[in-house]
């Protein structure tokens, strides 16, 4: 028969009736504890015993009663002996049986002082559970101390080292990053992507550094071989477009010139820019190409030192950072590595994949059998660990103190009793037994004095 509030007539709840209890707790919702088919199993256990507990009571009691009849009734001084034993028994029985309910609730149910100690005390048992754990088992020095005798860098070094480990490493490395570009979308990528390129580009001054670089390649003789390729693509440029050359010059001559003189003059120009364009192109020490060195090495000083020429440089890369074509190729960039990185990825005999084998299995052997890097990874870990538990303390024991606070207290209890008051009847047995037998010892040292 069940009661209206979903329990048995004996406080248990149902099996399958796995549901939270809930009550309000300063404001907060308590959540009953969940009763398994297991807790249940023991719960029947529990009962056993305190049947089989129970009967020892009931057996010290009836012979006690035998042996205090058969004393008035002169069977012998034995039965002072027997009579001792079982009241002593009796009220060893009687009172285990009191501490143990006591600390599940109230003894028939009367407000006893310090009785049903688990769902009153619930709370601060969760609290000093809570500072117990954190104070021996989340302390940076037991945490360093096990930590240390564990060797995690050999072992892990070890590991990675042993065939076929490394290779399931690169496999689930590669599943996961595949997993997260899944995740991210396009778009926010390429907006994140294209305001920290534009950011830091708008923020980084490109004129100084452009000139110490130019500097350097003019020192080094590195343009010489642009102004080669210059020189010549110019000269084969003019001998290919002869006539387009002499037609701009003639349209350009005075109106009131005849038209063979403008042709000459044209003829005069292309002539001259051929023979000008060959030079510099056959000879290495040419004054155009002189005047070029000195236009370059000029211009690298302005740009390191010139304010001037430092703010149109500025000017002129903020211009080209606006323009909508250098927005879309830098949003663009992502799309490109997104599919590079999705293909080295899936593809197991990839060069990253490949490099990132090796990289693991080179890491593990040298991790193995190095004892320096041993120590310094094992440092590593373990000033890691420290920082955690030193900063997350209060945290990960307050998810112990606030579970056990969050517990419905009579679910609690008979959770607790499910599990631990098997051998708590068994402290009735004990109770029973031994009482009978410092009974039976008191009335014999008290006899054996004259008592």
């Amino acid at each position: 028969m069940r009661c209206c509030c979903g329990e048995l007539p004996d406080g248990t709840r149902p099996i399958g009736d796995t549901g939270p209890v809930e009550s309000q707790r300063s404001g907060a919702t308590a959540v009953g504890v969940r009763f398994t088919e297991a807790d249940e199993e023991k719960r029947r256990g529990v009962r056993r015993m305190k049947a089989i507990a129970t009967g020892f009571l009931v057996g010290a009691t009836v012979v006690f009663g035998l042996a205090s009849w058969g004393k008035a009734a002169g069977w012998g001084s034995w039965t002072g002996y027997v009579a001792a034993a079982a009241e002593a028994g009796m009220v060893g029985a009687l009172a285990d049986w009191f501490a143990v309910t006591a600390l599940f609730r109230r003894p028939f149910g009367l407000p006893i002082p310090h009785t049903a100690i688990i769902p009153t005390k619930k709370d601060a048992f969760g609290r000093s559970l809570g500072s117990f754990v954190g104070e021996n088992f989340l302390s940076a020095h037991v945490v360093r101390t096990r930590l240390a005798s564990l060797g995690i860098a050999r072992r892990l070094g070890e590991w990675l080292a042993a065939p076929g480990n490394a290779e399931r490493v690169t496999t689930e490395a590669a599943a996961a990053l595949r997993g997260v570009l899944a995740v991210l979308r396009d778009e926010d990528v390429q907006a994140v992507v294209g305001e920290a390129v534009t950011r830091r580009a708008a923020a980084t001054q490109v004129a100084a550094p452009l000139g110490r670089m130019l500097g350097r390649v003019v020192a080094d003789g590195g343009h010489r071989g642009v102004v080669d390729l210059v020189a010549v693509r110019a000269h084969d440029w003019l001998a290919e477009h002869h006539q387009d050359v002499v037609s701009k010059v003639a349209i350009k001559s005075p109106g009131w010139t005849p038209k063979f003189i403008d042709h000459q003059v044209g003829e005069r120009v292309y002539k001259e820019l051929i023979r000008f364009t060959r030079a510099v192109r056959d000879d290495p020490e040419h004054p155009a190409r002189g005047a070029i060195d000195t236009f370059l090495a000029d211009f690298a000083l302005e740009l390191q030192t010139d304010g001037a020429t430092q703010e149109r440089v500025e000017r002129a890369k903020a211009d080209l950072l606006a323009r909508d074509e250098v927005q879309e190729l830098i949003a663009s960039s992502w799309s490109a590595l997104r599919g590079l990185v999705v293909a080295a990825a899936e593809d197991e005999q990839s060069e990253l994949r490949r490099r990132l084998r090796d990289g693991l299995r080179s890491f593990g052997e040298r991790l193995a059998t190095d004892e320096k890097l041993q120590r310094k990874t094992d440092g590593w870990l373990q000033d890691a660990a420290a920082y955690v538990v030193n900063t997350y303390r209060a945290e990960i024991t307050s998810l112990i103190s606030d579970t056990v606070a969050s517990w419905d207290a009579a679910d609690a209890s008979r959770k607790i009793e499910a599990n631990v008051g098997r051998d708590l009847q068994f402290i009735r047995i004990n109770g029973t037994v031994v009482g009978a037998l410092a009974g039976l010892l008191i009335h014999t040292a008290a006899t054996a004095l004259g008592g």
